[in-house]
């Protein structure tokens, strides 16, 4: 099956090298584009995409915003958030928004592809450096971890997260099988109320329950 993707930038030609590139690859279809954030549920709504590539600059609605109002769906789609710079305040706000990545769009075309079939196959598209970075700059109250109620096996599985690992790697970290791993990320996903792997890593970092220089 194709994974169906949807372009949103303000900048024709961004949008015109990111299809050529996309195209290039036979299990990835642009179905649609759009040109702003503010275009975005409609074009949703009537596609249906898997995957949304979205910049997070744009002149009427930011991908910061545009991502708040796609994840509050039932069915939302993934979506991968285009940067200029990966240092960028407003792309970790768009990660705590509900973004499932983001990627440069000075990339190589092979990792935008690869970015792309990371996030369409459910996992988060974690850069733990970067996102340490930008975490560093902010800081909440620690209640959101202390009150959610992590065993320690949990906070053991959210600190190998934390570190970029996948549940395969996770698994042989702890010498479990990947199944248990999918069980405990998903339960800590409910307990801390974020939508993926992303947000639990941010909220880790941000509480101090991981220090950003570990």
């Amino acid at each position: 099956m194709s994974i169906r993707l949807a372009l949103v930038d303000d900048e024709p030609l961004v949008r015109a090298g990111l299809r050529t590139i996309f195209d290039a690859d036979p299990s990835l279809t642009v179905i649609a584009e759009a040109s702003d954030g503010d275009e975005v549920q409609a074009l949703v709504d009537s596609e249906r995409p898997d995957v949304v590539v979205m910049d997070v600059r744009m002149p009427r609605m930011s991908g910061i915003e545009a991502t708040r109002n796609l994840v509050r769906r039932p069915s939302a789609p993934r979506i991968l958030i285009l940067t200029t710079f990966d240092s960028d305040d407003h792309v970790y706000d768009a990660l705590k928004a509900g973004a499932d990545g983001f990627v440069v769009k000075r990339a190589e075309p092979a990792e935008l592809v690869r970015a792309v079939h990371t996030v369409a196959a459910g996992e988060s598209l974690l850069y733990p450096a970067r996102i340490r970075s930008l975490a560093a700059r902010t800081e909440e109250s620690g209640d959101r971890l202390a009150s959610a109620g992590l065993s320690a096996r949990e906070g053991e599985v959210l600190r190998l997260v934390a570190r970029g690992l996948t549940n395969g790697q996770i698994a042989a970290e702890l010498f479990v099988g990947a199944e248990t791993v999918k069980s405990h990320v998903a339960s800590i996903l409910m307990k801390l109320g974020v939508r993926d792997r992303t947000q639990a890593v941010i909220a880790a970092y941000e509480t101090r329950f991981i220090e950003p220089g570990q």
